[in-house]
């Protein structure tokens, strides 16, 4: 499959600078296309000749090309008009009654480095609109930007939030002096949500915004300077229980200020559910710190319980209860401290083997290794994971290392698929297999039902027990 990346790497003789304003353009790019009503082809030379590279449909109108051709060489018909603007570095229009195609060359430091060629549907029996006129006006002004290397922006914000406007989301542009020339009707629509009822046309856009923010709510720093357009950058403003999103894009000329593309988008739905999507976050780390801390009661009371026994039998069920609540815990206490359902298991499983280890020796020597990595992985399989592991490693060391020895662990995450192998180098497993205690019943229920995987036990060439787990990650 061809992409933007493999084709200027691989087919083309562009510095790596010069590949990186082309993904800077074709990032933007949209807007262009929007505006023009057009389809979008970038251009480059490579050793096969004129290649497109990259290729962008309008929002705003019907796509002329529903087949993609990124990668295909251009139409012979097309080479020279785009040696044209490749030499001259200047916009070249040719087409019929139907169709129309631009060529705009991209000019990066001095050097036309690709051809953008914008093809667009006539309709010469249409009487164009003021409307139709000021868009046809923006591309003219894009177009030239384009070919002096006055866009994409180089300051523009790197990555923009969800419900970054659009053209077809609202249009306004405002002059040198802020004032508004032209506003499409959902932008419109977009600033009387605000409170702005005044006709636009003539006024500053700045001061008809920040005249009807509340005075409780919190104004973003850079609204006037997107207002006025003197920076390519991105701002909200918030009114009425009504947040605008608002995009500058600041239009020149040779360097000089012409005015700004003023993009406008409804967003209050999509921040309200940001804002529920927080709060709900929030309560859901509460929950497992909670969560944790009952358990963390519930083991201290299981120890203090197991400490007054007189029965050895009472005390060995109470501590293998409590090491089992405490591995819980452990799981509950990662969650907390997570925005998102999932944990790092690598960070996890440390103190679960450590805990592990430390509760089952008796007065003898082991030591214990961790090696490859669990990655992420989600809450009801980490809790389950967890008691397996420690109920695995407890059994290895209470039984498989009477006199101590070492006991290891091994993680391997191929994609969705997770494999756990424990090995010690103790006494073996007999012939009977593992046993049928209730640390096993547990191992084996939640291997199957909860983790969706298989485990093994057999003996280790080297002697010794071998366990696997191998689990389908969700």
């Amino acid at each position: 499959m061809s992409t933007l990346t493999n084709i200027l790497q691989q087919r083309t003789a562009l510095a790596f600078d010069q590949r990186e304003w082309l993904h800077m353009l074709t990032g933007d790019w949209q807007l262009l296309a929007d505006i023009m009503f057009a389809d979008l082809f970038l251009v480059t030379a490579t050793v096969d000749g004129p290649v497109i590279a990259a290729q962008a449909r309008p929002a705003t109108a019907a796509t002329l090309y529903e087949v993609d051709v990124v990668g295909e060489v251009a139409e012979r018909w097309r080479l020279n008009r785009i040696q044209e603007a490749l030499s001259t570095g200047e916009v070249v229009t040719w087409g019929d009654d139907v169709v129309e195609s631009t060529y705009i060359p991209v000019n990066y430091r001095g050097r036309n480095i690709a051809v953008v060629v914008a093809v667009n549907a006539l309709y010469p029996d249409r009487i164009l609109s003021h409307a139709q006129q000021n868009y046809d006006s923006l591309a003219e002004q894009l177009a030239y930007m384009i070919t002096t290397g006055e866009f994409p922006f180089s300051e523009a914000p790197s990555g923009y939030r969800h419900g970054t406007p659009r053209v077809s989301d609202g249009l306004i542009h405002v002059n040198e002096e802020g004032v508004v020339v032209f506003a499409s009707p959902n932008a419109v629509s977009h600033l009387r949500r605000i409170g702005v009822d005044e006709p636009l046309h003539d006024r500053v856009l700045a001061e008809l915004v920040t005249a009807k923010i509340d005075d409780y709510s919190t104004v973003d720093e850079s609204l006037p300077v997107v207002l006025m357009g003197r920076a390519a950058w991105m701002a909200e403003v918030e009114s009425h229980s009504v947040t605008i999103s608002l995009r500058g894009v600041p239009l020149r000329k040779d360097g000089e200020r012409l005015g700004a593309i003023i993009l406008c988008r409804d967003v209050s739905e999509l921040r309200r559910q940001e804002k529920e999507l927080i709060t709900k976050d929030a309560t859901i780390r509460e929950i497992h710190h909670r969560v944790k801390n009952n358990l963390q009661t519930v083991s201290a009371l299981l120890r203090l319980q197991s400490r007054r026994a007189s029965s050895e039998e009472t005390r060995t069920a109470l501590a293998t209860a409590q090491r089992r609540v405490a591995t819980i815990a452990l799981v509950h206490q990662q969650l907390s401290q997570t925005i998102n359902e999932v944990v790092d298991f690598d960070e996890l499983f440390i103190p679960v083997l450590r805990m592990a280890v430390d509760i089952a020796v008796n007065d003898v020597h082991v030591e214990s290794s961790f090696t490859g990595s669990f990655g992420l992985i989600r809450a009801e399989q980490a809790a389950a994971l967890s008691v397996v592991l420690n109920e695995i490693i407890s059994n290895a060391v209470e039984h498989g290392l009477p006199e101590g020895g070492h006991v290891s662990v091994d993680a391997l995450r191929d994609g969705y698929e997770l494999t756990v192998t424990v090995r010690d180098d103790g006494v073996g497993i007999g012939s009977e297999g593992p046993g049928s205690g209730l640390g096993t019943q547990i191992v084996r229920t939640m291997v199957s039902s909860e983790l969706h995987g298989r485990i093994t036990w057999e003996k280790a060439e080297e002697g010794g027990t071998l366990v696997t787990i191998t689990m389908m990650m969700k």
